[in-house]
């Protein structure tokens, strides 16, 4: 979560419109060649609720989960994170680079916040290959982006270490849900290859409508936040996977709680990529009055 949602976007778009040098899946493949490596077992899905870069620093009953959650992960071979804050309208990237930069796309937050790294190593043969598998999104590779908040503030709790190779895949943002359902599902199969799969953004994410002061609270503050929340962890019990991409709620209810779909699309990708793995609520609750806080594991 950035200062503003319309600040942050416009610096992601821009970022995002200059695009990095998109290698072919060939020269990158070429590049690897013979970097085989282990596959490891099948990974689970994860969506993670990240909320305020502050988490990275917080002592909270979140952060705890996540610690708790890590202990119950098989190792990975590696980590596929499709982040609220990589926006990239009219196509989809996939980071290629070998040692991603940790980006700190935020202001206004202490020193040592900015100063935090999270020095994982890449993967750029999974990354070309990830681009193979996404014919539809003719996605391509990029060297332009990196890790960023929603992407390291999580990790850095689940997988302190930074020992395993961690890439990003972009949200074409020019695409409607069904879309990032779809590609979801063509991900999946790297998880038989040890990759987990994980979307990090926020099921209510609505930064004018905050309580700063409200804290870490088991229900929102805000009857609308409250209700579009239990919708969806209802819908995912469910396996409603049409509620999910087309809301039945009352239009301000929607409007309230998904003002921007930028933190519910990574939403859609998890529950792609579980392909039809029966979820688990691992965490629940909200901060800042009204933003969902929910984490769900698939598989």
């Amino acid at each position: 979560m950035a200062q503003a949602d319309t600040h942050s976007r416009r610096q992601f778009l821009t970022r995002a419109g200059a695009a990095a040098a998109a290698a072919s899946v060939a020269e990158v493949l070429a590049a690897t060649r013979g970097l085989q490596g282990p596959t490891g077992p099948r990974q689970p899905v994860l969506f993670i609720g990240h909320g305020s870069p502050m988490n990275a620093l917080a002592d909270n009953r979140y952060t705890r989960m996540l610690a708790e959650l890590s202990s119950t992960l098989t190792r990975p071979r590696a980590i596929l994170v499709v982040s609220a804050h990589w926006l990239t309208p009219g196509r989809t990237l996939v980071g290629a680079q070998s040692r991603p930069p940790t980006i700190h796309d935020f202001g206004g937050f202490p020193k040592a916040l900015s100063e935090m790294r999270y020095p994982a190593p890449g993967h750029p043969e999974l990354a070309a290959k990830t681009v193979d598998l996404m014919p539809q999104a003719s996605a391509a590779l990029a060297y332009d982006w990196g890790l960023d908040h929603g992407t390291w503030c999580v990790l850095a709790r689940l997988f302190p270490a930074a020992d395993i190779p961690v890439f990003q895949v972009s949200i074409d943002y020019a695409k409607p849900a069904e879309f990032h359902v779809a590609l979801g599902r063509e991900l999946a199969q790297l998880r038989e290859e040890g990759v987990l799969i994980l979307g990090s953004g926020n099921i209510v994410h609505n930064l004018r409508q905050v309580d700063r002061l409200a804290g870490e609270t088991n229900q929102a503050t805000q009857a609308w936040a409250e209700d579009f929340d239990a919708y969806v962890a209802q819908a995912l019990h469910q396996g409603d996977l049409s509620a999910l991409v087309s809301p039945r709620l009352p239009a301000s209810v929607v409007r309230s709680a998904v003002p921007t779909p930028d933190h519910y699309f990574p939403l859609l990708y998890a529950v792609g990529a579980g392909k039809g793995d029966v979820s688990r609520t691992v965490h629940e609750g909200f901060q800042s009055g009204t933003l969902s806080m929910r984490a769900v594991q698939f598989g």
